[in-house]
Order: C-alpha cells, then structure tokens, then sequence
C-alpha cells in the first residue's frame, strides 16, 4: 500500500468517524435550536496572530521588565477571552427550522428555506451546504427571518443537502464559532425536461378527434371540478352549503363535461434511455398541464388516473422522478 492509499483510507475512516459522532451528537431534525452541546468555537487565523502577539509583547514585557508592556499583552488577552464568550453568545439559544422550498429541475440550483429566530439579536450569521454559496443573515432576532440556502444538484429524486454549516466570526474575527445541524430537509427535484414532440403527438393521435380538443373540458355538469368564489346571481342549487357552514364563505360548485378521451403517457420498459425517456415525459407532463388537458400516466407499479390541475401535474412529475432514483448526499463543511 503506497503512502497516498494510506492516507485516503485514513481520510475515509476519519470522515465515518466524524459522521458519526455528529449523528450521535447531533441527529437529525426539522427544528434545531442552538445549545452548548452543538457549538464548536475555535480561533480563527486572525485568531492565531492575535495570540501570537500576546506571547511576543509578554516575552518582550518581562525580558525588559517594562510592566506597561505586560499589561498591554494581558489587555489583548482578555479581549480574546471576552470574544470568545461573545462569539458562543451570538449563536447559542438561535432556533433554525427547515421549510419545502420551490420545485426544481435536475441541474438546477435547489433553494432550501431556513427560517432563523432568537430571543436576543444576533449578528453576522452565514449558513452555506458544503462548497456551495453562502448565505449572510445581518441580524436574527425573536421575528422569524428567511432565507434561501442554495444547493446544486444535477440528479433527480430526493436530494438531501447533508448538515449546513452555521458560522459566526462576530464580534471581531479573533474566534469562529460553528454548528452542522441537519435539518433533514430532503426535497424532490424533478426530471430534466426536453421536448418530445413527436412522442406527445403519437399519445395524442386516436383517428377520430382532432388533436387541440384531446383531453379538454368544457363547463358542464357531469364531473365535479372543484369550488369557487360566488358570484352574485348563480343558482341557489350549486352553492356549497357544507362550506358555508364551516365558515369559508360562499362558494359554489363547478362542474365539468370532458370534450374528447383523455391522453394517456405511458412508460416504455424496452427504452434504450431511462433518463432519456424521464426527461420526455416531464417534458409532457409539463406541455399538457399547462394546455389545461387531462392526462393519465402509466409506470412501472403505478397507474394515476386521468386528470388535470396543479395537484395531478405535481404528483406524475415527483412520481417520475422517483423511478429507481438514487438520492444525493451533500458533504460535510
């Protein structure tokens, strides 16, 4: 085994290691409020100096017996001391809670929503997951504050950003203290679309009705599509009295009258390209929804009946992008 094998399993089993003692330390949870246990502090290479300094002026103090000059060093030295109680302070008692962020595409940036409180204000706070961008929070105080912490990813399925990394180097840069707490924050990202016209215009060709009218409805009163606001003079007979006396208001029922059979997008077993094929039928996935047609969707295991609207567009799109997926890990900062 030659000396750099050696020193990557040292690597690997150091990094296993650190795992899980944080783990154990800190498990993972959706709410995360800051404590003793879960704040590291070490100095900084500012830091470093700092104390360099120390020890020179105290050497140079007592070597020439110049008392103003061993005061100076002592003075430095409490300074760093106080920074280091102020630099835990300015995390310890912060609560961080993790939100489902905006839906994304494989190659995309994921945002991840982290809400930060306390009860006293703190300053200078950056949140960042792995060698991805760092976020800057100027103060956090008992209002809720948000922001978004980016991670990119070029998979689909659910990704996990791994631990994200809480840092403060306030009040003067001399200490750096830090937490990684996982929020256990997975999203789903969705398949890379791309165009498939032709594939889409083969589910939509049956011969007897033309093309623009394949899945669409029209106001009718054979399927119930859902509620609306009323509108003053609309029968009696279609306000939803269940609501109304729930307190929601006045709302009435709308119904529809499908126009043509619904389209129907199936998955192929003897495709060449499973990634290929994932990306096309995000891709129409994405082109029928927004043309207001309902569609069904066919895959391995699992069959979603004809529909339309936002619910049905979202559940097809993470349904296809969870086929044998493989979910990210994000590195440990």
């Amino acid at each position: 085994m030659t000396s750099m094998d050696l020193n990557q399993t040292t690597d690997t089993v150091y990094q296993r290691w650190w795992k899980s003692w944080l783990s154990r330390r800190l498990p993972p949870q959706n709410r995360v409020t800051l404590a003793h246990k879960s704040i590291f502090i070490l100095p900084t290479g500012f830091g470093l100096i700092w104390l360099l300094l120390v020890v020179l002026l105290f050497l140079f103090g007592t070597n020439y017996q110049n008392n103003l000059v061993i005061a100076l060093s002592l003075l430095l030295l409490s300074l760093f001391n106080t920074c280091i109680i102020y630099s835990y302070r300015n995390l310890a008692g912060m609560t961080l809670e993790a939100k489902t962020g905006p839906h994304v595409y494989a190659g995309q940036t994921v945002l991840y929503p982290v809400y930060l409180s306390a009860n006293q204000v703190q300053h200078q706070v950056t949140l960042s997951y792995g060698d991805n961008e760092t976020q800057t929070v100027a103060n956090v105080t008992d209002k809720a504050v948000q922001t978004l912490v980016p991670f990119a990813s070029q998979r689909r399925g659910w990704t996990h950003p791994g631990r994200l990394k809480v840092e403060s180097r306030y009040p003067l840069g001399l200490c750096r203290a830090w937490s990684n707490v996982d929020l256990d924050n997975a999203q789903i990202v969705f398949a890379t679309p791309i165009a498939s016209v032709t594939q889409l215009h083969q589910h939509l060709q049956d011969g007897t009705t033309e093309q623009p009218l394949r899945g669409r409805s029209t106001q009718g009163v054979e399927e119930f599509k859902g509620l609306k606001p009323y509108v003053f003079g609309e029968s009696l007979h279609q306000i939803a009295w269940k609501q109304l006396a729930q307190g929601r208001g006045m709302l009435t029922k709308e119904f529809e009258q499908p126009l043509s059979a619904p389209t129907w997008l199936t998955f192929n077993d003897k495709h060449p390209d499973l990634e290929l094929q994932l990306s096309e039928l995000t891709w129409s996935v994405d082109q029928l929804s927004e043309q207001e047609q309902a569609f069904g969707l066919v895959l391995p295991n699992q069959t979603y009946m004809p529909a339309t609207g936002q619910h049905h567009r979202l559940a097809s799109l993470k349904a296809i992008a969870t086929i044998d997926h493989i979910s990210t890990k994000g590195n440990l900062g």
